[in-house]
Order: C-alpha cells, then structure tokens, then sequence
C-alpha cells in the first residue's frame, strides 16, 4: 500500500442532483445529516492504510475544498496527505476537466512521482463499506495491468449498469454498457455457480457483474494510455480499451453499495440509514466514516414523539412535534406540533445570530406539515406551512421555492416559505 496512491474524482456538475447542487459539488453534498458524500471514499482509504490521496475538483468546488482542508490533517511524520487538484489552465494546457480520464491525464505530473506503482481510481458519490486491499491483493495475485471492482446484480438493476463478461479466470474479456435487450443481457451473464465458488460471494440469482467505477491501475499503464490518446472518460473509453490489449480482472465485492446520481437515489439512501436494521450503518466500531468535528451541543427534545429516525448534533424538537423516518441535519430547529414524516432536512450552517431580530426563524415553524421532502440547508419553513409531496400538482416541476422530482419535494438550499403556504394550491412556475 506504500506504494499505491488514490484519486478520487469529484469534478461533475452532478447535474441529476440539482437543485442540491446549484450551489456545491456533488461530493459535498451532506448525507447520513452530519457527513459530506466525499468522507465515504476518504474514509475507506485510511481504513484501508492508503493516505496518500488526491481529490479532482472542478464545478463548485468551494465548501468541497473548506470541507476537506478543515477535517483531513496528518502529523508530519506519516507521510500522508488528502491534496485537492482543482482544475486550472496553466501554459500548455487551456482547457478545463472534459471528462474523468482527461481530469487524472491533466494532473499527470503527480502520477509520475518516485515510488508509485499502482493508482486507486474512485468516485466521489457512492457509499459503501470496502477494503482496498483485498483488491489490490486481487489484483496482484492475477498478475493484472487493471483491476475493476464489481457487484452482482439481477437481470432487471443490470440494464443501468456496465456489466463485465468474464472468462473462467475473472479476466474480463468484454463489457457492455447498460445492456437493454434480452440478447445483450445473455452476453453478459456470469453464471451463478461460477460467482458462488469465489469467496465469501453468494449469487443469489444474480448473474451480472455490474461496474462500481472503481478501478486500479498499474502507474505506468495508467501514464502511458492517458499520454497515447486523446480519451475522455475512464468508463466510456479507457477500460473499454485496456480490455482488448491488457490483462483486465475484476474484483467482487458483495456488500452494500448505492451510487449516489439521482434525487430519488440520495433521498432512499439517506432514508434507509434511519431504519432499525439498516443494509448500511454509520455505527461500526471498526470502520466508522470520518468527518469534520464540530463544536455543537446536545440535541434537545421536548415532549415530543421521535420515531425510526436519525438526528444530528445541536438540533432541538418542540413540544407535541412528531419525527417519523427522517433524517434531521445540524442545528435543526423544529418548532412545536410539527408533523414530518419520510423527510431528509440538512439542517443550518449556523444558529441564528439575533433570535429577536424580525427575520423569521431557521427551520421548522410552528404547525408546519411537511411529508415526503428533501429539504437544503438553511431553510425558513413558515408557521403552518404544508409541503405534502403527495398533494403537489404533479410529481415533476417547480412550484414556487419548493420543486418536484420524481415525487419528492426539494426544497433549494436558503429558501423560505411562507407561513401557511401550501404544496397543494401551489401553481407550476
């Protein structure tokens, strides 16, 4: 691992995410109400013993930069380091990022330090649980130029991702990218006995090796296919590539694993971290995900009703408010009889400097009705306001300061609604 450096790629306009990214990029989106979507990553490399790591940033990067310079520090006699490569036009280069293979051949100059040998490509939008070196040992003992980390997936999840086809060894040997017929699908299929005798791997009923995006490289491969072409992305193009003219392996992982690109992906990812057994959870012992330190009190509840649901340091609940299912972030107010359920609400920035001033309060006002929503951070939610995803005009479209998307209300990131303003009389703007 000494000799291995990580990249993660967080330089995407997270397009699929707004309005959650109009403001920030989409590794600094919050999840989980206290993480930012680039502590998972992170996290996984230094429990993996990998702390050398450079972070690619480019569409705004500004609270993804602050995030990481104020949480990851090392001492100076580890080595290590989480070094953000923003992207720049410099002297021989005038073009920004065009894609995730361009990004890392941009910052080549890194790659080609003494003592590397092997290169951890990752994203910055995914959570799971992995060990990198259980894939670098993969990828060592095949004796392979590239190794790509997989996960089985039944017929019906295969046709949204890339799927490996494989020979009797695990080298890939082709691949197609969300195969939709049933005869691209037939191509493509791992035959579930051949993935039940890997270890520790169970197919039931998956017989699809779907990409994670995950990818580590042999350094001077990496260097040499980023300076003889002109390729843009590693998943489109560059792995493509290595398959027809290099030893490519796949990896299988088997454990939770969600990317994270949609409003409805991000809204049941958070939502399934509140329920009692959740696939994923934040509290474990041997690998927490780490994040910034705060300095905030106790959350403070006061006769109110709580249930299946996740609170973040520094909130406070009224008397006669009942929580169900949410996800509640930092320095959340909620007010007295509010009813919220299947809602993920990030919470503030910062308390109010004046509570006297006439400015209305964050959070959530008195009586306020909110079901089914994804709420930004620093939002005023007004006194008897009703935002019931169910009661919307329609499932997709903006409707005032709250919009729909696939059914769910989000509201933007600084927004207020007004007091006794209402979802269901709202007209589309």
């Amino acid at each position: 691992m000494r000799h291995t450096i990580s990249i993660v790629l967080g330089g995407g306009k997270g397009t699929r995410l707004r309005p959650l990214t109009e403001q920030r990029s989409k590794p600094a989106v919050p999840i989980g109400g206290k993480y930012r979507l680039i502590d998972v990553p992170i996290s996984n490399c230094l429990h993996s013993t990998l702390n050398r790591i450079y972070v690619l940033t480019q569409f705004n990067s500004v609270s993804l930069h602050r995030h990481i310079r104020q949480t990851y520090s090392f001492d100076m006699f580890s080595g290590g380091f989480v070094e953000v490569l923003p992207a720049q036009q410099t002297l021989d280069r005038e073009t920004w990022y065009q894609g995730t293979a361009d990004a890392v051949r941009k910052q080549l100059r890194f790659l080609k330090e003494p003592g590397i040998r092997y290169v951890l490509i990752l994203s910055g939008d995914q959570l799971y649980r992995m060990d990198y070196r259980d894939m670098l040992n993969t990828h060592l003992a095949a004796k392979a130029d590239v190794t790509i980390s997989t996960v089985p997936v039944h017929a019906d999840d295969a046709r949204q991702f890339g799927i490996m086809q494989l020979d009797d060894s695990g080298r890939v040997t082709g691949f197609v990218e969300k195969p939709q017929d049933d005869e691209a699908l037939q191509q493509v299929r791992t035959p579930a006995a051949w993935i039940d005798q890997q270890e520790q791997i169970e197919a039931k009923g998956r017989e699809y090796l779907a990409s994670m995006g995950i990818y580590l490289f042999n350094r001077d491969l990496l260097v040499d296919l980023l300076e003889s072409t002109s390729l843009d992305d590693f998943g489109k193009d560059i792995f493509p590539m290595a398959i027809n003219n290099h030893h490519v392996q796949t990896h299988l992982f088997d454990g939770y694993w969600e990317d994270i690109g949609t409003i409805k992906s991000f809204y049941e990812c958070n939502l399934m971290l509140a329920q009692a057994r959740p696939p994923f959870t934040l509290a474990h012992a041997q690998w927490p995900i780490f994040t910034r330190p705060r300095f905030l009190p106790s959350s403070r509840f006061d006769g109110c009703r709580i249930t299946q649901s996740l609170i973040s340091d520094g909130s406070f609940v009224g008397p006669n408010a009942e929580i169900n299912n949410c996800v509640v972030g930092l320095r959340c107010q909620i007010a007295d009889n509010v009813q919220m359920k299947n809602t993920v609400i990030m919470g503030a920035d910062y308390y109010e400097p004046d509570p006297e001033s006439d400015r209305p309060p964050l959070g959530v006002g008195s009586g306020a009705v909110i079901d089914r929503a994804l709420i930004d951070k620093n939002v005023v939610i007004g006194p008897g306001a009703r935002i019931v995803a169910s009661e919307a005009p329609a499932t997709d479209g903006d409707f005032g300061n709250v919009c729909m998307r696939d059914g769910i209300a989000v509201i933007s990131r600084n927004s207020e609604i007004p007091a006794g303003w209402s979802l269901g009389e709202s007209s589309s703007t």
